[in-house]
């Protein structure tokens, strides 16, 4: 059996997160969503997505492909009426295809063309697809909790030392090697994973849920509130809400980031803050790239999204519901614009672009330290997005 995550329209729908990655590695409670499924099936999954993206993430067909929509998030109950699936069917949601299974041929001509041609079954189960960027913190609670329950299975938590003060301890997972000293941990109905070689440092005040993912650090005397997820290689300090950073970012200093999502590579500046909630507490809008206007989220909260590679300098003061592009360098006094497009450098009195040459160099900078080369894949697949996103640059 060959496994595929394909990506759907929801692709767009997710821009700037997706212009370096396909939906498939979006990170949502603990894992990224082909993490999830791999670890349900026991088998590795490939990505069938944009292709100048192919090169970083190929995709190959065989006899037998079980394709799965990447924008879902498995439930126990969907998973067994996917493995129900027979060659040439499909599990339907409305007009959502979730899963089929296909030969080779078949799967071509689906990619193509759509479902016309499979036997549709459809699930009578509501299945929760992450669509568009304020998905992936609205979801994050139940995320956390079937990451937690599957990654801790039949698992013992290593002690929690005696420094700390906590609560409902059995909601409580910390993976060996990682540090949790002179802290308050609180589920609060949640629950809190502490990953390896992850640390948090004295007198941080956690109210579930939290996964801390390997190699990360909470800074000393930071606040979080659940439902957060603080992804790989990340250093987070000072007031967090109900938010996710995808893995290899900084928040590192004090400042408020609420119902916000981070890609990875991103620098938050001292004391940089986000808006979650209108002054006049009105529905949050959002920049939406293939209707290029601001939609409707139907959230009251919501805070900031920002792509990969993207920087803001001390004291930035981002709106509610800012969209930040990837390669993006954000500073000065006043707010930015509610919409800053990728590879945007400047802030509230105005941009220029960033130009490709120097974003290499500071990203070539930033990888290094973590032990990643900026290689010759990452740099195209920067350039291409570079080019194509040319058109929200209106300097």
């Amino acid at each position: 059996m060959n496994y595929i995550l394909f990506d759907t329209q929801a692709w767009h729908n997710l821009l700037p997160l997706t212009y370096t990655r396909p939906i498939g590695e979006i990170r949502i409670g603990i894992l990224t969503i082909r993490e999830k499924w791999e670890k349900i099936f026991h088998a590795k999954f490939q990505h069938h997505t944009q292709e100048y993206l192919s090169t970083k993430y190929p995709c190959v067909f065989e006899d037998e492909n079980l394709m799965i929509n990447a924008s879902l998030l498995p439930n126990e109950k969907l998973v067994e009426e996917i493995k129900q699936l027979k060659k040439g069917e499909a599990l339907i949601s409305g007009e959502t295809v979730l899963a089929t299974l296909l030969s080779k041929e078949q799967a071509l001509e689906f990619l193509a063309h759509g479902n016309k041609t499979m036997v549709q079954n459809t699930t009578t189960i509501s299945p929760s697809l992450v669509n568009h960027p304020w998905d992936i913190f609205r979801l994050n609670g139940q995320e956390i909790e079937s990451d937690f329950k599957l990654i801790t299975q039949g698992r013992k938590s290593a002690p929690i030392s005696p420094s700390n003060r906590y609560l409902s301890a059995e909601r409580i997972f910390i993976e060996e090697n990682a540090k949790v000293e002179f802290s308050i941990l609180n589920p609060d109905g949640g629950y809190i994973y502490i990953g390896p070689n992850a640390e948090i440092m004295e007198n941080c005040a956690i109210r579930g849920s939290l996964a801390l993912c390997n190699d990360s650090a909470l800074k000393m005397s930071s606040k979080i509130y659940g439902p957060t997820t603080i992804g790989p290689h990340s250093k987070v300090g000072g007031e967090v809400n109900n938010s996710v950073i995808f893995g290899y970012s900084n928040k590192a200093h004090d400042g408020f980031l609420g119902n916000s999502v981070l890609g990875e590579w991103c620098n938050l500046g001292a004391d940089t803050n986000n808006s979650n909630l209108k002054n006049n507490y009105a529905e949050v809008k959002v920049w939406n790239y293939p209707k290029q206007s601001f939609i409707r989220t139907g959230l009251q909260f919501c805070g900031l999204i920002m792509g990969d590679h993207s920087k803001s300098g001390i004291n930035t003061m981002f709106n509610t519901g800012t969209s930040v592009g990837i390669c993006s360098n954000i500073f000065g006094s006043g707010f930015p614009r509610n919409f800053v497009p990728s590879f945007s450098w400047g802030g509230a009195s105005g941009f220029e672009t960033y130009q490709v040459k120097k974003v290499f160099e500071v990203a070539q900078i930033v990888m290094q330290r973590r032990g990643i080369p900026l290689d010759e894949t990452e740099k195209n697949i920067l350039q291409h997005v570079f080019e194509m996103s040319s058109e929200f640059r209106n300097f």
